[in-house]
């Protein structure tokens, strides 16, 4: 008998909710250092340390999201590349997971209470992208990264000055991001129509203000 063994559906779908419970647990580790290892721990005062915790939150919640697109994306892409393409970008995105989880709990925070059930939308959004193609799914995650960046430079702008430490969690997430957004044009991504964007950014819109206080 051969010692290697096709993946069959269930199999797909045991490790695809080993990696959903994972996500949603908080399980995460991070294959590179956080980048606030070495940043100076400002002083807050109670309405900027809940500030802080706030924008984090959000920031994880965005990370719970990543997770679920790309998972989604890898499984029901129509390509090898793809998928290698999808894995290397969720196993990034697991290290801004890992790192805005620590910087949540040295906040004295958590992480969303609504983490279910905003893994399972944007799974449901990867799945749908996937099955437009992989150039339109390529110009899903162009669109989501651009809107993500958009995002954390307004993070930079509202964090307390001498929050150098989740300033420098976010400013290397916003350097990733981009670079995830440039792989996927250089793969050929197709630009996601207005009606798309605009449905995208109403719907991101929820989540961060939602998250924030939840």
């Amino acid at each position: 008998m051969s010692a290697h063994r096709s993946i069959n559906p269930l199999d797909h779908l045991i490790v695809g909710m080993d990696k959903a419970l994972r996500v949603i647990a908080g399980v995460a580790k991070a294959s590179r250092p956080t980048p606030s290892a070495h940043a100076a721990d400002g002083q807050l005062d109670a309405a900027e340390q809940r500030h802080s915790a706030g924008l984090m939150r959000v920031n994880h919640v965005g990370e719970v999201c990543a997770q679920a697109l790309y998972n989604a994306q890898s499984r029901f892409a129509k390509s090898d590349a793809m998928r290698t393409q999808f894995a290397q970008a969720g196993r990034e995105e697991e290290d801004h997971l890992a790192w805005t989880a620590q910087r949540l709990a040295e906040l004295g925070s958590q992480p969303s209470l609504l983490n279910p059930l905003w893994y399972a939308g944007a799974y449901a959004l990867g799945v749908a992208a996937a099955q437009l193609g992989d150039a339109r799914s390529l110009g899903f995650v162009v669109e989501t990264e651009r809107q993500v960046e958009d995002h954390l430079a307004g993070h930079l702008d509202q964090l307390p000055p001498q929050d150098a430490k989740s300033r420098a969690i976010v400013a290397q997430m916003c350097s990733d991001e981009a670079a995830h957004g440039q792989a996927a044009r250089d793969l050929g991504a197709m630009e996601a129509p207005a009606p798309v964007k605009a449905a995208m950014a109403a719907m991101a819109r929820v989540m961060t203000s939602t998250a924030y206080y939840i």
